[in-house]
């Protein structure tokens, strides 16, 4: 890893699925599986430990091999609970998001995010494609836990607004804008189901 830095990647898949009908996303079959485990077969080869924070169906989600935690906060507060109880699950010093609906996310994601967070001494390393941040998509010194609880204790949702507050800096993924694609709708997972990647 670029950092010489182990890295806790933290699959997020503990919201509501509202686009989807409120079916739980990462379980939702995609060629034969449940997309969730597209997405950690491309992170596990990327991190040194795999945490999936789930809010329901615990079980199914620990059957794929995994520590399973649920958010510390209630009330699905969004990807930031998520990484909230990530990071205080962490065994490594850096704790990398992604989102359990983008099966096709890149192959060096982590490698690319960790170089930057290095290069520019930041706190947080977020992915972007042309104009676009993915702040899901990120690289996060564990060290902004306090930081991160008293933004949650505050009322502070928005994932970018976080961000904004800490020293982050963005990595251009324009060569790769399809693999961020996420599925949000039954019919977007069918054209991936038949598109694959």
């Amino acid at each position: 890893m670029g950092l010489g830095l182990s890295i806790t990647g933290i699959v997020l898949a503990g919201g509501q699925g509202r686009r989807m009908g409120s079916v739980d996303k990462g379980l939702a079959p995609l060629l034969g599986r449940p997309m969730v485990a597209h997405v950690i077969e491309r992170l596990a080869p990327q991190v040194d430990e795999i945490l999936i924070n789930a809010n329901r169906n615990m079980s199914q989600y620990m059957a794929l091999g995994h520590a399973v935690i649920p958010d510390a906060i209630g009330g699905y507060a969004g990807p930031l609970a998520g990484l909230h109880v990530g990071l205080t699950h962490a065994a490594n010093p850096l704790v990398a998001t992604v989102p359990c609906d983008s099966p096709f996310l890149p192959r060096d994601l982590i490698a690319r995010l960790s170089a930057a967070i290095q290069d520019h001494a930041a706190d947080i390393a977020v992915a972007r494609t042309f104009d676009q941040p993915h702040p899901v998509f990120a690289l996060v010194r564990r060290e902004v836990l306090p930081h991160l609880t008293q933004f949650l204790q505050d009322g502070g949702r928005k994932i970018d607004a976080w961000y904004a507050t800490l020293k982050a800096t963005e990595v251009a993924f324009d060569d790769q804008a399809e693999a961020f694609r996420n599925i949000n709708t039954a019919d977007e997972l069918r054209q991936a189901g038949v598109g694959g990647s």
